[in-house]
């Protein structure tokens, strides 16, 4: 079985970035629900059930499957090379894919929220949720490239800087887009 390690690992990278993908389009859906409940009917009517659709169709048929088969690939590979839970870095690493499950929950709650009209995030928090992903991506990415070689006091100031620059751009998009009006 050590023989299909590297093969393993090919597909915990292919299916985590099958994954990412599901997730950063579905919360831009998520957006686009959210928004197109400040239309007029009919569109508000049309355009809210083609959204509820269409997250539904992405959320089962590729972001979830793609997060079962992340996990399932990345717990054979610690099962094929059980010495790597002993190295730090992967406790980082595990703690983050930690919080992107949860992140991910979270949205499937979301999406549930948005179907039934039920949903209190506006847009902008959506935008900003939606950075959250790509946190925790540069987070893993930088974690498992690093290794032992992560000074982590400077890596957390990093990532805290990173994310500050995420969330200040955010909020100079939504002042943009209020100028041209919408």
């Amino acid at each position: 079985m050590e023989a299909y390690y590297f093969y393993i690992k090919a597909t915990h990278i292919v299916f985590m970035v099958s994954w990412m993908a599901g997730l950063f389009y579905g919360v831009r859906l998520f957006i686009y629900h959210t928004e197109a409940n400040n239309k007029p009917e009919p569109d508000r009517s049309i355009l809210t059930t083609e959204y509820a659709k269409i997250t539904a169709r992405l959320w089962s048929i590729i972001a979830t499957p793609a997060m079962i088969l992340t996990v399932v690939a990345g717990s054979l590979m610690l099962y094929l090379v059980p010495t790597l839970l002993l190295t730090p870095w992967m406790h980082v690493k595990l703690a983050f894919v930690l919080l992107l499950l949860i992140y991910h929950f979270i949205c499937q709650n979301v999406m549930k929220k948005l179907r039934n009209g039920t949903s209190k995030w506006t847009s902008n928090q959506l935008r900003l949720w939606n950075e959250v992903a790509t946190i925790l991506l540069v987070a893993i990415v930088f974690t498992v490239i690093l290794k032992s070689a992560v000074n982590w006091v400077y890596g957390l100031i990093g990532l805290i800087i990173f994310s500050a620059i995420i969330m200040m751009a955010v909020k100079l998009y939504k002042k943009h887009r209020e100028k041209k009006g919408g």
